[in-house]
């Protein structure tokens, strides 16, 4: 506003200190309501929260989807966490398959080992990490005749159990 009733003419070489002075004394002013307000009552109540559970859910299965690049075949198929399944060449190995609470965002997740076997019958590890079923892409195992992706975390599986051998 001041500087609306000042000339132009008269405002050439001031207008830039005449700025810096309103943004300075806009500054102060913000700097003392905000000392103001600092200095008032600011108590809290505290509030008694439950404190947060683990919103993931540890499956005993993990579903996975692979290709067969040469036949054009995908086969989905159930491994149980902590065990084997061989696809074609590569071998599968599910350690832990979590996913969440339907009432939250999905967020299904499996940490793998895959081993090839290759052609002189030695096991070669090729992938060891993180798959996220939302994002196949990312994280999925990109072989020269195989891919494997995970699809999805579950508790059953029609597949049965492998027995557990005591010893």
């Amino acid at each position: 506003m001041v500087l609306n009733l000042l000339s132009n003419r008269a405002l050439g070489v001031a207008r830039p200190i005449l700025m810096s002075v309103i943004v300075a004394f806009s500054a102060m002013a913000i700097a003392a309501q905000a000392q103001e307000n600092s200095e008032s009552d600011t108590t809290v109540e505290s509030l008694d929260l439950a404190p947060a559970g683990d919103p993931r859910i540890a499956n005993r299965v993990a579903v996975f989807s692979g290709i067969d690049k040469i036949t054009g075949r995908i086969i989905t198929f159930d491994v149980y966490i902590d065990e084997t399944v061989q696809f074609g060449a590569l071998q599968v190995t599910p350690r832990v398959c979590y996913s969440r609470d339907e009432t939250q965002a999905p967020k299904t997740t499996t940490f793998v080992e895959v081993d090839e076997i290759t052609l002189d019958r030695k096991i070669r590890r090729i992938f060891t990490g993180w798959m996220f079923a939302d994002s196949p892409g990312l994280n999925a195992v990109d072989h020269a005749v195989y891919d494997v992706w995970l699809k999805e975390c579950s508790m059953d599986s029609e597949v049965p159990a492998p027995e557990k051998t005591g010893s």
